[in-house]
């Protein structure tokens, strides 16, 4: 009698069937596998030639500013504010059309030829040179003798091919050269003139905190771009890199010394909250009068504010930390005889503030003095009147 088989028992006609249906299945689920990682390289890791600006941080500033003799007490705060910078992948890029954030090419932001870090490392030059200029409109206001002391000379830019791109990195400290002190940046250069192509100099530098040496051959130096608008020169030779120099603000008076520690923060438009920051804690009353007193702006020696982009996201972030009044630098118009686009960083910080609703007040001003007369006149918070 012949053995019956039936459908489904291990031995019948129909096993090798559920194991090629097995098969299958384990075909199309690492299928899957491989499409849903490719999808996702796609969407999350491959990057865009674009960044998307979001509001920032709005941070007191009186825990960045230190004064030698004394720290008032402030009832209210002085808050700086930031712009969120962030790269793009098609998810984010989608994500930031769909909702009508803030994207522009990195071409535009960028120099040519310039890497991430040297970008971030020129923000850092940039809030360095800020505080600086913030130190001075503080002591220039109240007449406080100073003076300026050469620190450096920081390296900004190394270009591909150059000696200087297998021995310095952006954000190093040139400190000698052949023994020679680079407190001065014009050094430097005068000093380079001298050699020709081939010649070997020591280079000192600070990194961090270390302090290395090396010897680096010199080599001559790619000639200027015409298309850049740089008038021809002739051949000179060098290590390959561009600086610029790095100064302190120095009071006569040791007890009046300002220092200021920014963190990770970059860029040049802090400079007019920490001169009402230093300000503040340089007189014996608190201006601040108990308002929390945000803002932008870029500043000079003298007090005078210069515009900043940005200023839309700024607003919101000032909000966002409950800040009272904003101040925002005068729209720039071209004068006669200029072609530039109008900036209109009041106009924009009014616009923003109406549209999400704030009660902050949006302040103008155009010069640290105006800053000071606003909150000079303002009746302290919470008095009557």
């Amino acid at each position: 009698m012949d053995e019956e088989y039936k459908p489904g028992e291990p031995g019948s006609y129909l096993a090798p069937e559920r194991s090629l249906k097995r098969g299958w299945s384990l075909r199309r689920f690492l299928a899957g596998l491989v499409i849903v990682f490719l999808l996702s390289y796609i969407l999350f890791i491959i990057p865009l030639p674009y960044y998307i600006f979001k509001p920032g941080s709005a941070e007191e500033i009186h825990p960045m500013v230190k004064v030698t003799q004394g720290d008032s007490p402030e009832q209210g705060a002085f808050l700086l504010t930031t712009v969120g910078v962030m790269d793009s992948n098609v998810f984010s890029y989608f994500w930031a059309k769909l909702f009508k954030e803030e994207i522009r090419p990195k071409t535009s932001v960028k120099q040519a030829d310039e890497t991430d870090q040297e970008y971030t490392q020129r923000q850092v030059y940039k809030m360095i040179s800020s505080q600086s200029s913030a130190i001075q409109a503080a002591y220039n206001k109240l007449g406080i003798p100073y003076h300026i002391k050469d620190e450096g000379v920081m390296v900004l830019h190394v270009v591909k091919g150059m000696p200087a791109e297998k021995v310095l990195q952006v954000g190093d400290y040139l400190l000698e050269i052949d023994g020679l002190s680079l407190t001065d940046g014009e050094k430097l250069v005068n000093y380079l003139k001298t050699k020709k192509a081939g010649d070997t100099v020591k280079v000192t530098f600070r990194r961090g905190d270390q302090v290395k040496q090396e010897t680096v051959s010199l080599a001559i130096l790619p000639a200027a771009s015409p298309a850049a608008g740089q008038s021809s020169e002739p051949p000179r030779v060098g290590i390959g890199f561009t600086f610029s120099q790095v100064q302190s603000v120095q009071a006569d008076d040791e007890g009046k010394q300002v220092t200021i520690q920014a963190g990770e923060i970059g860029g040049p438009s802090a400079g007019l909250m920490f001169s009402l920051e230093i300000y503040n804690q340089l007189v014996p009353e608190d201006i601040t009068k108990g308002y929390r007193v945000a803002g932008t702006g870029e500043i000079d020696e003298l007090g005078h504010v210069g515009v900043i982009g940005g200023i839309q996201h700024k607003v919101v972030a000032a909000d966002r930390e409950g800040a009272e009044i904003f101040f925002a630098p005068k729209d720039l118009y071209p004068a006669a005889g200029q072609t530039f686009q109008p900036v209109l960083n009041t106009t924009d910080a009014k616009r923003q503030a109406e549209k999400i609703g704030t009660k902050m007040k949006v302040v103008s001003v155009g010069t640290m003095e105006e800053a000071l007369d606003y909150l000079k006149n303002l009746p302290p918070k919470g008095s009557k009147g």
